[in-house]
């Protein structure tokens, strides 16, 4: 019997880390699973009793290579470090080192342990559309110049330009350049479930207004699951290389605001919803839409377009607080 592929997932405990995770170990991999705090371990042990949990941080350079060191990957997945755009401008020194060098410790850990072993650890980087910032090329290619605009952003684009550097070196080093993805598994504090978690209590009768900033900015919005398919075929592919992971369509927040009233029977969605100027963040790309035909010759199709998305995410969340004791109108 062929040995089971491992598999080093950071950030195991979010949104794309649990569905990864849940994926590997579906398809009988081994698979050990980085979290941020011994906490998150903890609930990776009780969530997915199959998984290796370890505790480290990207911005502990000996923690890496000992982990790394340890766990002799096939291949690893970095999906580590706070996602949140907004939290970036709060902390532009943290974001810089956790997603912009903290790439690098992983990569060079990877590295250096398949030059002592004598393999090749195949490495993909969960790479962001934000590289791209307020850019007037769209769609976004592979090779759209990266003009980022946030802190995020920034960081973001020279840990993408450090996974080419490496792959020039021979490391077998992709990116996933990353577009807005979603599913019920997002926190609160992401404007799609922000949305689709306050029209769920509106339809309850829980909640009468929801408060948003920038309606108008343009998003390629696509389902967290298909792009934990991309990742993996990313990390399975041929050759190393960047790779968009997008739907290729592109829609408003505003679309989704009225998506997800409709889907609850209101067509007046303008009533509910309030717009706080102090929610505009001090930049943002106005329409970031990728073109995915590089990740398609790979055999990759999204499964859920955006209308699907909205009412699944809505669906989700009306279940939720039902079972919490939400009352119907």
């Amino acid at each position: 019997m062929p040995k089971p592929t491992c598999y080093l997932v950071t950030g195991a405990n979010g949104q794309d880390g649990t569905y990864l995770v849940r994926r590997l170990l579906d398809e009988g991999h081994l698979v050990h699973g980085m979290c941020h705090t011994a906490d998150g371990a903890r609930r990776l042990a009780r969530d997915f009793p199959g998984a290796h949990p370890h505790t480290c941080d990207l911005d502990d350079s000996v923690g890496i290579q000992n982990l790394v060191d340890e766990v002799e990957p096939d291949v690893v997945v970095n999906l580590a470090g706070n996602t949140s755009v907004a939290r970036s401008w709060e902390f532009p020194i943290e974001t810089a080192d956790v997603l912009g060098v903290g790439p690098v410790r992983l990569l060079e850990a990877s590295w250096q342990l398949s030059l002592r072993a004598g393999t090749q650890v195949r490495f993909v980087q969960a790479s962001s559309a934000e590289i791209f910032g307020d850019t007037d090329l769209v769609p976004q290619t592979e090779d759209t110049p990266r003009k980022p605009v946030t802190p995020y952003g920034a960081a973001k684009s020279f840990a993408h330009e450090m996974v080419g550097v490496y792959r020039h070196r021979g490391m077998f080093a992709s990116a996933a350049i990353l577009y807005n993805h979603e599913s019920p598994q997002r926190p609160e504090s992401f404007v799609a479930r922000k949305i689709s978690h306050e029209v769920a209590r509106i339809s309850l009768g829980q909640s009468d207004r929801l408060v948003l900033g920038n309606i108008d900015v343009h998003r390629d919005w696509g389902f967290a699951p298909d792009y934990v398919d991309a990742l993996l075929r990313i990390a399975r592919a041929d050759h190393s290389g960047d790779f968009i992971v997008a739907t290729g369509a592109s829609h408003t927040v505003r679309d989704f605001v009225a998506a997800a009233f409709r889907h609850i029977g209101i067509t007046d969605w303008e009533r509910y919803v309030v717009i706080d100027p102090s929610l505009y963040r001090p930049a943002d790309p106005k329409q970031l839409v990728g073109d995915p035909s590089r990740l398609r010759a790979l055999g990759w199709t999204p499964s859920v377009d955006f209308e699907q998305l909205v009412h699944l995410m809505v669906d989700s969340d009306v279940q939720r607080l039902l079972e919490l004791g939400g009352s119907s109108k």
